[in-house]
């Protein structure tokens, strides 16, 4: 997976974005997320469930479990 761009959010250069997650477009329909801070773990998934993911977090669906 060396071969990946990884791009991170613009508010990871905000004061204190230490750990981000970057994501990267792999081949055809894949998707590749990983931690800032432990770049060696990559998680995969299709584009159609990372969207589904991002949209869920936007809308508050994951805030009960921070």
């Amino acid at each position: 997976m060396s071969h990946l761009v990884w791009q991170k959010s613009s508010y990871s250069d905000a004061e204190g974005a230490d750990n981000c997650l970057e994501l990267a477009q792999g081949n055809g329909d894949l998707r590749h997320v990983r931690e800032s801070d432990d770049p060696s773990v990559v998680l995969t998934t299709t584009a159609a469930k990372l969207r589904t993911f991002i949209l869920g977090a936007r809308a508050g669906e994951f805030d009960h479990l921070v």
